[in-house]
Order: C-alpha cells, then sequence, then structure tokens
C-alpha cells in the first residue's frame, strides 16, 4: 500500500462565539488508513470534518487534502471525497433509483453508470424491491443504507463517516464493518467518527483522541493502552479525558429513579 499522503492538518484553530472550538489540530493521514476520530461532545469532532468538507471557514491555520490547500478554492478535490453526516435530510419525496442517480451526476458518474452500480448496491444491502419506493416510506435502517450507498456510489478516495452505523440491525452493522475493512485494504482513506467506543476499536487501524480542542492521543489501539495503562478504549478514552464521573452519576440517577415519594 502506497505511504501517499491523503490528508494534512497544521495548526488548525477555529474560534465560536469568542471560544476556541479547534486549538491548534495537527495531524497527516495516509493513504488506506482508518482513521477513528474521537472525542467528547463539544471537543471539535464535526467542526473539523465540516472544514475538511469545505462547508466551514473562517479556520486558521492549513488543510490539505490530496496535496492542495482547500483554501486555494478549487473544489475539485470533493469529486473523491465521499461524506456520510451524522444527521441528513434525504428528499424523502424521491425513490432512491432518484437520489442516487442525481448524487450519483453530481460526482461525475453518468446517469447511467448511476443506475447501473446504485441498484447492484441496493441489492446487496437488500434493499432490490425498494428501489422505486418512496424514502418517505422507509425506516431509519433503511434510509442509513441509502446515505452509505450515496457516499460510496462514486468509488471516492477520501470517506468521511459520522455515525455511520445510526439504526442498523446487527446483521447489517456486519456488513457494513466488512465494507470498511476491505475498502481500507484496497487503499481508501477512511476518517470514522462515532462515539460506539467497541466499534471504533476493532475496524481503526489509528486512532486519533480530541478534548479541548486539541490532540490528546494519536496512535494504535494498542499504543493508547500502553499510554494509558487501561483496558478497553472505553476506559482508555475516560481515563485520556478525565472523565472518572460515570460511577457516581449513574448511582445518583438510579437513586432518584427509585426513589419512593
Amino acid at each position: 500500500m502506497s505511504e501517499e499522503q491523503v490528508l494534512s492538518i497544521e495548526g488548525l484553530r477555529m474560534r465560536y462565539n469568542g471560544r476556541y472550538v479547534l486549538n491548534g489540530i495537527d495531524l497527516e493521514v495516509n493513504r488506506g488508513e482508518m482513521i477513528g476520530y474521537i472525542g467528547p461532545n463539544g471537543a471539535g469532532k464535526s467542526t473539523t470534518v465540516k472544514i475538511l468538507l469545505g462547508l466551514v471557514e473562517g479556520y486558521v491555520g492549513t488543510v490539505r487534502i490530496f496535496g492542495k490547500d482547500i483554501a486555494d478554492g478549487d473544489v475539485e478535490y470533493k469529486r473523491r471525497i465521499g461524506y456520510v453526516p451524522e444527521v441528513a435530510e434525504l428528499y424523502e419525496q424521491l425513490t432512491p433509483a432518484e437520489y442516487l442517480t442525481f448524487t450519483g451526476e453530481l460526482y461525475g458518474l453518468s446517469y447511467e453508470d448511476a443506475d447501473y452500480k446504485a441498484k447492484l448496491l441496493m441489492d446487496c444491502f437488500g434493499l432490490e424491491k425498494s428501489y422505486h419506493s418512496r424514502i418517505a416510506s422507509f425506516s431509519k435502517g433503511m434510509r442509513q443504507k441509502v446515505l452509505l450507498i450515496s457516499a460510496l456510489l462514486h468509488d471516492p478516495d477520501l470517506l468521511f463517516l459520522d455515525e455511520p452505523l445510526s439504526g442498523l440491525d446487527a446483521n447489517s452493522v456486519m456488513v457494513v464493518k466488512e465494507i470498511l475493512t476491505r475498502l481500507s485494504a484496497k487503499g481508501t482513506t477512511i476518517f470514522y467518527s462515532s462515539h460506539i467506543m467497541d466499534v471504533v476499536e476493532k475496524i481503526s487501524s489509528r486512532i486519533v483522541l480530541i478534548a479541548e480542542g486539541r490532540v490528546m492521543a494519536d496512535g494504535t489501539f494498542r499504543q493508547l493502552q500502553q499510554q494509558s495503562m487501561e483496558g478497553s478504549l472505553e476506559e482508555v478514552f475516560n481515563q485520556l479525558t478525565g472523565f472518572n464521573e460515570h460511577q457516581a452519576i449513574a448511582e445518583r440517577f438510579v437513586s432518584i429513579v427509585q426513589e419512593v415519594y
């Protein structure tokens, strides 16, 4: 696998309402890496991804994707990117056939190629009979599968995923995890953000933990274990972010629930 650098972030800072949400992020990502990008709520994960996607301006620092500074105004790099947001508004009155061919054409595929690939990918997820049904009638899991297909239809070189397993059943979770593993092995770079620690622990080749707008840890799961002297990624996360109140909070919560008035 090539060690081609896909993503480079230097001194990234972003300020909202007088407070730095990102306060000096430095990160380099090579081709084929699967980065688990984790941190507590408000740590700056979503802001980082939105900057990388070109959705947010006003940051300080340098961001290079595929070797080019994204601040130069050339958005051509976006054709090589796929994105599954945590919350997405699908066009509910469209069918997957309409939505996916539209998305594919935006990324440069012909209508015929987009339609052909979309049908096959829907079939892989067991949704072939719903290809011409309105998305408004879909369950959350079905919608999530359509989103995943739309992000992968054009075979992106760089894939951003924000809670991509949301709403999926256990079998579908196994399928998607295997898809991501195989894509990574074939050279797709994956930037994976999730609060499901056991999934991040199992599929990530490298884990980047941020807190208070800074990188607190960066390495393989085993390296993070050694750094914190903890067992699971959840325990590593709690130790490195300084959060050790979960037991006390849970005990108080349960005591209130069970209190007799």
